[in-house]
């Protein structure tokens, strides 16, 4: 691989040659890739950029469709409004749920105890006794499929300690996750002053969520038991009859009040490809649902992944100046790829590994030390962040000088 230096900056040019693959590609009103990257804005925050997407959800206060791969908007309607989410507050709770799983804070074995404030939620609930303990396992259940809102206080209270203190933990999670549209006052979305969020952050939030596989696990069931073997089952049967109705529809949360009407974060995949869509501000769910399904069907049918790289692979090798290792692997964190339009012949799809200038020891594992960009042509379509895979320590001056000497000795 030739370094070509470029003001200061190494940059490694990895040219993929498209052969006969013909990719679609839509640029501000043309049919070429970089509209797909660049997303479907409406009109005056509402509408579309023209054709069948600018149909879709017509009932909807605020609506979006992403693709959850790469996290490109093809479809938004006021997307930006704050609005109370209802009872999609608690794709939040989730996620702060499996985090801690992940984490090893928490096992899906471990007993949660219901407190008396928990078992006093109203709404839609697993009617939770006080003092009655289920696994994690269960109640994740009983959030996702029955969108239990004592469950989700129960599950705040055993993460943090109290529901407040678990408050904090979801909105500082919507702060790092660069959320601008959104603050919580509880973990499950009953009415509450200065508690709103908006489609694009709830977009945002559950594709973060779809990162941890095994939500689909709970969000995707149709129908369960709680307290099977008990004298009180449970039957559990999804609020979200996507699920059930819809190929490839596996979540993720829907949500009623009467201020927030009906709402819907759905995800579903389909030859490689991961939807989601929100809706808030629905007149009913037969809307809703038919909406939603609309928005599914218009990203299957016009779109299609184009792989860059996938999870795993080896992109390339940074230096590390003064390291214990004088070089680190890039490695695929995920796949990368791009969203492209169907139906028209586009080339020139290619993309450049560029380093930053300097990367000296000591690094931390998850540092920034470059990024991919993808290009059709001259245009942007998407870029990574490339992230050091390890630590690497700062080497002790002796091995510098065995390396500074050996150096010299070498035909590099």
């Amino acid at each position: 691989m030739k370094v070509k230096f470029r003001r200061g900056t190494i940059v490694r040019k990895i040219r993929y040659v498209t052969l006969a693959l013909c990719i679609t590609v839509s640029v501000l009103g043309g049919a070429t890739g970089a509209w797909a990257e660049e997303k479907a804005k409406g009109t005056a925050n509402s509408g579309n950029a023209g054709g069948a997407a600018a149909t879709l959800a017509p009932g909807a206060r605020s609506a979006i469709l992403m693709d959850a791969s790469t996290g490109t908007v093809i479809y938004e309607k006021n997307s930006h409004d704050k609005l109370p989410p209802a009872s999609i507050t608690k794709i939040m709770t989730m996620l702060l749920t499996v985090e801690a799983l992940d984490e090893g804070k928490l096992q899906l074995t471990d007993k949660v105890r219901t407190s008396e404030y928990a078992a006093s939620m109203g709404g839609s609930q697993i009617f939770l006794e006080p003092g009655e303990e289920m696994t994690v396992d269960d109640m994740l259940k009983g959030i996702a499929m029955a969108s239990g809102n004592d469950a989700s206080v129960a599950m705040a209270e055993k993460i943090a300690g109290s529901e407040s203190a678990f408050v904090d933990l979801m909105n500082q999670k919507a702060q790092d996750l660069g959320l601008k549209d959104t603050h919580f006052a509880n973990c499950n979305g009953l009415p509450a002053a200065n508690h709103y969020s908006s489609a694009h952050d709830i977009a945002v939030i559950s594709r973060e969520l779809l990162k941890h596989e095994q939500i689909i696990k709970y969000t995707g069931s149709y129908q369960d038991y709680l307290r099977k073997d008990s004298t009180k089952p449970f039957w559990l049967v999804n609020t979200n009859k996507l699920v059930r109705f819809y190929t490839g529809a596996d979540g993720l949360k829907t949500g009623y009040t009467s201020e927030a009407k009906f709402c819907l974060s759905a995800t579903a995949a389909r030859d490689g490809l991961r939807a989601v869509a929100v809706v808030l501000g629905e007149p009913n769910t037969k809307t809703r649902n038919s909406e939603v399904s609309a928005m599914f069907d218009y990203l299957f049918s016009q779109y299609k992944l184009h792989m860059i790289h996938k999870e795993g692979d080896t992109i390339g090798t940074v230096r590390i100046e003064k390291g214990v290792k004088s070089q680190l692997p890039l490695v695929a964190k995920e796949d990368y790829s791009v969203l492209l339009r169907k139906g028209v012949t586009q080339e020139g799809i290619r993309h450049e590994l560029v380093l930053n200038e300097q990367v000296k020891a000591p690094v931390a594992e998850g540092q920034t030390v470059g990024k991919l960009v993808v290009y059709q042509g001259t245009a942007v379509l998407k870029e990574y962040e490339l992230k050091a895979g390890e630590t690497v320590a700062k080497a002790g001056w002796w091995k510098l000088f065995k390396r500074a000497t050996g150096a010299m000795f070498t035909n590099d």
